[in-house]
């Protein structure tokens, strides 16, 4: 498997959404907003076999001292091999002397996460107004 890990926004509409769909993320029910979301995001990192989609995460940021890390998500046949770890390390590269670095992560990904570097903001809560359902 050869994996390249890139920052592009030559990306296309039908496979943000096969990405997602796989994922059962709900943002897929709103393609148009999902991809003008991740074009305009700080960064956007994508993974690619070839010239397959198999992975990416985005970063909103003020540019300065915070950063936060929407979404990192992987094909399912392609989870378990490193692929995460590698999109996440490519944001790192960009913000690993930022202040706060915040994500929201739930279910396997908070191992993930865990294993990341990442902790418990301290006593805080997550708290949102969510259109989703799969949490």
């Amino acid at each position: 498997m050869n994996i390249e890990i890139l920052e592009t926004r030559k990306i296309n509409l039908e496979d943000i959404l096969f990405l997602y769909k796989e994922n059962e993320w709900s943002s897929a029910n709103k393609p148009h907003e999902l991809y003008n979301g991740l074009l305009n995001s700080e960064t956007l990192v994508t993974a690619w076999e070839g010239e397959k989609l198999v992975g990416l995460g985005n970063a909103i940021s003020d540019g300065y001292l915070t950063v936060y890390y929407p979404h990192l998500l992987v094909l399912p046949e392609y989870q378990g091999k490193g692929i995460g770890k590698l999109i996440l390390d490519k944001l790192q590269e960009k913000y690993r002397h930022f202040h706060m670095q915040m994500l929201t992560a739930d279910g396997r990904a908070v191992d993930f996460y865990k294993k990341n570097g990442f902790e418990r903001a301290g006593k805080t809560e997550p708290m949102w107004i969510y259109q989703g359902n799969e949490h």
